[in-house]
């Protein structure tokens, strides 16, 4: 109840009334990731390879990347060595095909192993997806280039990026809250014992403390429509791929720097 009413008072004090809605709410140059607002025990465990503890995720996805599947190739016979060959490809994703469609790095995965591996798609949260997003994501780490850059800006273009945008400044649950309220009028306030950050994506897929293990974005993304207390969109779902979309369009050119650690 407490933080129920605390999330509201913040709300009010900062929107007032319903706020017209601008193309981007924080400045490129204001932009932090969640890494910022975190504590300096977490910041080491997130930087030192050795101590992360995703690594037991990033590592199994090494494992799987050298496995065939029963019906088809490795993925290492494609594409080889990950660390090199497929460094910086996660940047990629989410991505909007010429058709409008979302693809995003779980949906790449699994295209792969529908069409060419000819095995079963891998379910979101699965221990194998998310080892499989983990390791893809480590070779990824970084500046963003150019390219991807400007395809982030290009996304704004498309009509997932505009259902994405309204889903985020949308009031939504019994809170009457939207993203917004706490990701852009209230970052770096405290609400309980944790600072608001700015709810960039570059983390995910990330391990949580809170969840004993590493989760994607659409799982943090469900927590959050849980938290102020609205029935939550299926993993996948065309809902959550548009917020994707807008979130990564969002984060700009901060570097990625998944697999992380939040609380």
């Amino acid at each position: 109840m407490k933080r129920w009413l605390l999330l509201s008072s913040l709300a009010l004090a900062s929107l007032g009334a319903e706020a017209q809605t601008p193309q981007r709410g924080i400045p490129l140059t204001d932009l932090k990731s969640g890494t910022t607002f975190m504590s300096a025990d977490l910041r080491t465990l997130q930087t030192d390879d050795g101590l992360n503890p995703a690594s037991l995720w990033w590592l199994q996805g090494e494992h799987l990347w050298q496995q065939p599947t029963p019906e088809g190739p490795a993925c290492a016979s494609c594409h080889g060595d990950a660390a090199s060959r497929m460094a910086g490809v996660a940047a990629r994703y989410p991505r909007v095909t010429p058709a409008g469609a979302v693809l995003n790095l779980e949906a790449q995965i699994n295209q792969c192993r529908t069409r060419h591996q000819k095995a079963p798609a891998w379910a979101y949260e699965s221990e194998a997806l998310l080892a499989m997003t983990a390791w893809l994501a480590k070779a990824a780490r970084g500046e963003l280039p150019p390219s991807e850059r400007e395809a982030k800006v290009q996304m704004s273009q498309t009509a997932s990026w505009q259902r994405g945008q309204a889903q985020y400044y949308q009031r939504i649950g019994q809170m009457n809250l939207a993203c917004a309220h706490c990701h852009e009028q209230n970052w770096g306030r405290r609400l309980g014992g944790e600072t608001l950050s700015q709810g960039h994506p570059v983390a995910y897929p990330a391990y949580r403390l809170e969840w004993q293990g590493v989760g994607s974005l659409h799982r943090r993304l469900r927590a959050c429509f849980s938290g102020v207390r609205a029935e939550p969109p299926a993993f996948g779902s065309q809902a959550l791929l548009d917020l994707e979309v807008f979130l990564a369009w969002r984060a700009g050119p901060l570097p990625l720097e998944a697999p992380g650690v939040r609380r």
